[in-house]
């Protein structure tokens, strides 16, 4: 392993990456200047956000509300027909995405903390078809395509993003539940994994075809994956996991790959013990791309495609829960060559990054009173 470089390491580095998998605390990159304005407010702890094709937002609220959030700011009322969820802690309505076949279906599809027997619950992933009457509306059709299983007492670790891949199947990402982290070892279910499936449910044709893993299994030995994306470029998936305390990870998992929790880990336990063995790597288990320690929290990632920020394409935007704050890692050959620290003085957990029709970023800040912000160039 090399060791961890400084922030004011020479730019020399920008031109040659190192050749080991795993990479921590890139150097800074030249500071873009920014500027962020309330696009709207009042919405409870607000997890995520999917624009509509006429620029209007839907937005989930942790407490089990999806709203419709008009261009003005104006939060439409609650879209009826969502179900029950399981709302208290890390638990309740989670991520929403468009179906790539929106405009002709008007079909959404979106994860939750879903209540199961004997006071159990696990995260789920429904589509419905969304009905709207101005900046209201309801859900018809609904149906739920996949129940993470099994099922435990506890509300943390649910995982729950959403990205579609280029060939119309999703990735759905399930965290191993806190209390049940070596079950994301065990391939035979769907606690600590990515999930690959089509649009109606079933296992996407190209995964893994292992003896002994559940066939909607992509990839094992995941903590909790808050992060999910597909890039543009080349069609690949690429995750952030939430680690312990220091550890979080950019990976971009694939098929039948083990990525190691709760085996080897860049962090310890909150106590500050040791995870398991203490160790960062062992053959079979897959390295980072890069990770953070100490850890930032990492909530979400979406890759820059747009034009207002023309030397931020191909970057992978990354939100921060602890810091408060959106991290821009510059990309070179699949590394991580610099990153810069964004909206540093936004004062809210950043729980969402997506960029807008317009080429801006829009923030999404997990606060009993949530905002959507709009960064722009100043």
């Amino acid at each position: 392993m090399i060791p961890r470089l400084s922030l004011t390491a020479p730019l020399l580095f920008l031109m040659t990456p190192p050749a080991v998998a795993e990479q921590t605390n890139a150097p800074e990159a030249p500071k873009t200047a920014v500027t962020l304005k309330t696009v709207a407010k009042g919405l409870e702890n607000p997890w995520a956000l999917e624009f509509l094709p006429d620029g209007r937002m839907l937005v989930t609220e942790k407490a089990g509300r999806l709203r419709v959030v008009a261009k003005d700011g104006t939060l439409g009322d609650p879209i009826s027909g969502v179900p029950e969820v399981v709302s208290e802690n890390q638990a309740g309505l989670l991520d929403v995405a468009l179906a790539p076949d929106y405009l002709d279906s008007g079909r959404i599809y979106f994860s939750y903390s879903e209540p199961r027997e004997g006071g159990a619950n696990a995260t789920s992933l429904a589509r419905a078809r969304l009905v709207l009457d101005g900046d209201n509306g309801k859900l018809e059709d609904l149906s739920v395509i996949f129940r993470q299983e099994p099922a435990f007492k506890s509300f943390h670790h649910f995982g729950s993003r959403i990205a579609f891949a280029d060939d119309g199947t999703l990735f759905l990402t399930t965290g191993e539940r806190n209390i049940a982290r070596q079950e994301s070892q065990n391939p035979a279910n769907t606690v600590g994994k990515v999930i690959h499936i089509t649009g109606d449910g079933a296992a996407a044709a190209d995964n893994p075809k292992i003896d002994g893993w559940d066939p909607k299994v992509w990839s094992i030995g995941h903590r909790n994956v808050q992060g999910a994306a597909i890039d543009p470029a080349t069609g690949k998936l690429w995750t952030l996991e939430h680690g312990p305390q220091g550890g979080d990870e950019l990976n971009q998992p694939e098929a039948g790959k083990n990525y190691g929790w709760p085996i080897i880990i860049y962090g310890k336990e909150y106590s500050g013990s040791p995870v398991g063995e203490g160790i960062t790597s062992k053959p079979g288990l897959e390295q980072p791309v890069y990770y953070w320690n100490p850890s930032i929290a990492t909530s979400s990632l979406t890759f820059y495609t747009g034009d207002l920020f023309p030397g931020w394409k191909g970057s992978i935007l990354v939100g921060a829960l602890k810091y408060m704050h959106v991290q821009r890692l510059v990309m070179k050959d699949g590394k991580v060559v610099a990153q810069e620290i964004l909206a540093d003085d936004i004062g809210e957990r950043v729980r969402d990054v997506k960029q807008g029709p317009d080429g801006a970023i829009y923030l999404v800040t997990d606060d009993a009173n949530g905002r959507i912000v709009r960064m722009a160039p100043q």
